[in-house]
C-alpha cells in the first residue's frame, strides 16, 4: 500500500487516535481541520489529499463530505445521525467516475464481522419459534446521540433476514414486541467505549451475540484501513465493500503462496 496523504476533518479523541494509527501505517498529515475551523476546507493544501476522514457532528458533515469531494478528495466519513445526507452523497457518488464516498456507522474490523454474524444468526433462527430478539447499547456518557449508529445497523441487519420483524424502536412496550419491532435499548455510563448485544431469549434459554470493544483503537484502525480502500476505487462504498476486498485479497495471497 502506498503512503497517502490525508486531511483530518475533525481532530478531537477520534480525529487524533485516526491521526497515530494513520502515521503507524506510514501515511501523512497534510491538514488538520477542527470542527470549529471548517473554514479551512477552502485551504489549498485539503487538494493534496489523497483521502479525507471525517469525524465531526451530524450538522456539520454533509457540507464537510460535500465540500472535500468537490476538491477532488476521496472522503471517509464516520459521523452518524445524518441519514439523509449519507444517502444523497450515496447517490452522488454512485455513478461517479471522478469521486469516492465511503461511510460507516462504525469501522471497526470486529464489529463488522460482528455484524456479519448476526445476519447468518437471524436466517437460522428465522424458523425457530418461541425466542424474543432484543438489542442493548452501552456508550460513555459523551455519546449524543441513542440508539448508536452501531446498534441501528445492527437491527437493520436482523430486520433484512426477518420477514417476521416489521421495524425497530428505542420505546417498545411487550405490545410493540408482540407486533414484530425490534427493540434497542440505550444505557450512558462512564468511559464505556462500546458495547452491544443482541439476544434471543425463550422461557428455557437465551442466546447472546455480543460485542465489546476495549478502546476506540478499533474504530481508528478501521477508518484508515476504509482510506486504504477509498483513496483507489471510485463511487459510494460501505465498509462491507471494505471488508470484501480484504477476504478476497488474503485468499489470493494464500493462494499464492500454497
Amino acid at each position: 500500500m502506498k503512503s497517502l496523504k490525508i486531511c483530518l476533518i475533525g481532530y478531537g479523541r477520534m480525529g487524533q487516535m485516526v491521526e497515530r494509527v494513520a502515521r503507524e501505517r506510514g501515511h501523512e498529515i497534510v491538514l488538520r481541520i477542527d470542527k470549529a475551523d471548517t473554514n479551512i476546507l477552502d485551504n489549498e493544501l485539503i487538494a493534496e489529499a489523497d483521502v479525507a476522514i471525517e469525524f465531526t457532528t451530524p450538522e456539520a458533515a454533509y457540507t464537510n463530505c460535500h465540500r472535500a469531494l468537490e476538491r477532488g478528495v476521496a472522503v471517509v466519513s464516520g459521523t452518524t445521525a445524518w441519514t439523509d445526507g449519507v444517502a444523497q452523497l450515496q447517490e452522488l457518488c454512485s455513478h461517479n467516475k471522478t469521486m469516492s464516498f465511503l461511510w460507516s456507522s462504525n469501522f471497526s474490523l470486529g464489529v463488522n464481522l460482528f455484524w456479519e454474524l448476526n445476519r447468518q444468526a437471524a436466517r437460522l433462527m428465522q424458523s425457530i419459534s418461541g425466542y424474543r430478539l432484543s438489542i442493548e447499547e452501552i456508550h460513555h456518557t459523551h455519546k449524543l446521540d441513542a440508539p448508536s449508529g452501531t446498534a441501528i445497523t445492527l437491527a437493520e441487519t436482523v430486520l433484512s433476514e426477518r420477514a417476521d420483524l416489521s421495524s425497530w424502536s428505542p420505546f417498545c412496550g411487550e405490545d410493540e414486541v408482540k407486533k414484530g419491532i425490534l427493540p434497542i435499548k440505550s444505557i450512558r455510563k462512564g468511559e464505556v467505549a462500546g458495547i452491544h448485544r443482541l439476544a434471543y431469549t425463550s422461557s428455557v434459554d437465551k442466546i447472546t451475540l455480543e460485542h465489546e470493544a476495549f478502546s476506540r483503537e478499533g474504530f481508528a484502525l478501521g477508518a484508515v484501513v476504509a482510506a486504504e480502500y477509498a483513496s483507489t476505487h471510485y463511487g459510494a462504498h460501505r465498509m462491507q465493500d471494505v471488508m470484501d476486498y480484504l477476504c478476497s485479497s488474503t485468499t489470493q495471497d494464500n493462494k499464492q503462496n500454497t
